[in-house]
């Protein structure tokens, strides 16, 4: 267990504001690693044959998966239907892939389900390769390729365990494109990004809420549900999240004015249209309800959803211009996310390292 701080800054501060230059080293570090170039190829080939690609994990590693997918479909330039796949790691031993690559993301290397996932692929015959921290685990002996982030969360509130694979999968997607990241551009992105003055706001605003929804579509969905983990597991706050369009078949029908809102739209591409008429009908209806709703913006929604419409106040990512795509949205959203997580964990006297299992129940539980 972390060592116990009983007031911040915690060890999950610490890991937050170490985040924009650990990833400006590891994009340099992964620019020559040969395993990346390795995993690379591999991709390229079953790209190429038509054989499917499947990111798993469990967890913050699972969110992180989901983003690794979402970022290749993207750089491979991938039409409907033929998308890399994120999938939970249990799911993946039904009918463990027999052709084509399975990554998986495992921070510390030891999960077991995670685990069970690549000694299966590999053995029906898939290329498989592990992103985690470093070479030693068991997960990394059953790998044939491994992807070393090389430095180790300190908290178990994972933030670099979330953030790193996520730049790994910003340099595999740029080696796919034959291009290298803007890694100067990442760290300032980062940088401008831990602004806490908005987010003190938004997590004075829903101290008074019993229970948190957490909502997106898209790539903003992968960030919905690592909040939605966040700020369960940090903050002890009960939070689920939702599929943007999801939400507005049923779940709205247990809140109430306890339960707070926030909404995750930073999709600035062409075909966001749809996306950003359904958000507007969430916060309506979060309006209608008395929901103390706030939101998770790019500059662009930001100007034109108004005010009102987000009462508890809202987090507008910076400019993503250097750092474009889907790599600008998971990464900008990433360290509000965990912002948000921390100052609520302040906010309720929470230590969000230890994740609860000071408590003897919480401790049995995960055993």
């Amino acid at each position: 267990m972390p060592p116990f701080r009983g007031r911040p800054p915690y060890l999950m501060s610490e890991m937050i504001a170490a985040e924009p230059a650990l990833a400006e080293r590891l994009l340099h570090r992964l620019a020559t690693d040969d395993a990346l170039a390795s995993l690379g190829d591999a991709v390229r080939a079953a790209t190429a044959a038509g054989r499917p690609i499947i990111v798993t994990g469990c967890g913050t590693s699972e969110h992180a998966a989901a983003g690794i997918a979402a970022l290749l479909t993207e750089a491979l330039e991938l039409p409907a239907g033929r998308e890399v796949v994120s999938m939970q790691a249990l799911e993946t031993l039904r009918r463990p892939l027999a052709d084509g690559v399975l990554i998986a993301v495992s921070h510390e290397g030891g999960t077991h389900v995670t685990n069970a996932a690549i000694r299966d692929a590999r053995a029906a015959g898939a290329t498989t390769a592990l992103v985690t921290v470093g070479s030693g685990s068991p997960g990394a002996a059953l790998a044939e390729i491994v992807i070393a982030t090389g430095e180790q969360d300190q908290s178990w509130c994972h933030t670099v365990g979330y953030l790193s694979p996520l730049i790994a999968g910003v340099a595999l997607g740029a080696k796919l494109r034959g291009s290298r990241p803007d890694a100067a551009a990442i760290r300032a992105l980062l940088d401008v990004s831990e602004d806490a003055r908005p987010v003190a706001d938004v997590a004075a605003a829903l101290t008074t809420v019993d229970r948190l929804l957490v909502v997106g579509s898209g790539a903003d969905h992968v960030t919905a549900r690592e909040l939605a983990l966040k700020l369960a597991e940090g903050a002890r706050l009960p939070t689920t999240s939702h599929e943007l369009e999801s939400l507005l078949h049923g779940h709205l029908a247990a809140a109430n004015r306890w339960t707070g809102l926030i909404l995750v739209d930073t999709d600035a591409s062409a075909g966001a249209g749809p996306i950003h008429e359904r958000a507007a009908r969430v916060l309506a209806a979060a309006s209608a309800l008395g929901l103390a709703a706030a939101g998770i913006l790019d500059e662009a929604r930001a100007d034109a959803i108004p005010v009102g419409e987000t009462p508890a106040g809202r987090i507008v990512l910076p400019h993503t211009g250097r750092v474009p795509g889907i790599a600008g949205s998971l990464l900008s959203s990433a360290v509000a996310l965990q912002l948000l997580t921390e100052r609520l964990a302040r906010a309720r006297g929470v230590n969000p390292d230890t994740i609860g299992r000071e408590d003897p129940a919480q401790a049995a539980a995960h055993a």
